[in-house]
């Protein structure tokens, strides 16, 4: 399966571009199949970053309202030696956090050197449900596209890779997602009123995810838009971006202490 991606970086993005439901004429059963097999193999390139230590990889998850930024944590880091990943989720800021900077927090939950953070929810929030929801003035939020640019570009000089993807979904299986929170009672929990009224803004959210994508594609830290209406589909695609973005990096395994080789243990 390929991987879908933006648009080159002189060219805008348009999100009414990309089918949400795609799956490149692959069917569920052999996605899953291959899925299981990128698990394995991500775990394998995560060992060899975590021994390594030369690197740290952020992984960025963004989507409106269950658009499966908790399921793709779980599902396609299956395999990963909880030793080397973490994940951090961003709510409502603190009010230690709303007393600093917007990126104050976002940077102190960045990796080190070794391991792997998934951010679900991120530093975007920034320009997303504060710009919808009026939170700071438009002259702030509009700052922060090259704000957020300048930081990643850090990070990526300071040997983080910044690997980010928005989970694209229709309004249609939103509405599905969120129903079948209401109606299971073990997801329930996941569901709050002010999910219906945020999706009333849809149209305000598509747009402002639009310019997230459009502003701050980077060639330091480009998005990935992936088609998450099929669940195994979107696994699928993050697993290989991930899995070749770090077989470039040529990770290797450090040389044993002197003596080692060879040695027989008594």
């Amino acid at each position: 399966m390929s991987q879908p991606l933006v648009p080159p970086f002189d060219k805008s993005f348009k999100i009414k571009n990309y089918d949400p439901g795609a799956s490149e004429g692959h069917d569920r059963e052999s996605g899953e199949g291959e899925l299981s097999k990128l698990r394995l193999k991500l775990n394998e390139q995560q060992d060899m970053l975590f021994a390594d230590g030369r690197y740290a990889l952020l992984v960025v998850l963004q989507g409106i309202d269950a658009a499966g930024k908790d399921g793709t944590s779980k599902s396609v880091f299956r395999e990963v030696s909880p030793l080397g990943c973490s994940v951090v989720s961003f709510g409502v800021p603190s009010e230690e956090e709303k007393n600093h900077d917007y990126l104050w927090r976002i940077h102190s939950a960045c990796p080190e050197k070794g391991k792997v953070v998934v951010f679900n929810r991120s530093h975007y929030e920034s320009v997303l449900v504060e710009r919808v929801h009026g939170l700071v003035p438009e002259e702030r939020w509009r700052a922060r596209y090259d704000e957020i640019n300048r930081f990643e570009a850090m990070l990526t000089q300071e040997n983080t890779l910044v690997m980010k993807f928005f989970l694209h979904i229709s309004k249609d299986e939103q509405r599905e997602r969120l129903q079948e929170r209401v109606d299971n009672p073990t997801k329930r929990w996941k569901f709050r009123m002010g999910d219906l009224e945020d999706r009333k803004l849809w149209g305000d959210y598509q747009a402002a995810f639009e310019d997230m994508v459009d502003k701050c594609n980077t060639k330091e830290a480009p998005w990935h838009v992936v088609p998450a209406n099929k669940k195994w589909y979107r696994d699928v695609v993050i697993a290989k971006a991930l899995i070749e973005r770090l077989e470039k990096l040529a990770l290797r395994y450090p040389e044993p202490e002197k003596g080692v080789v060879g040695l027989k243990v008594v």
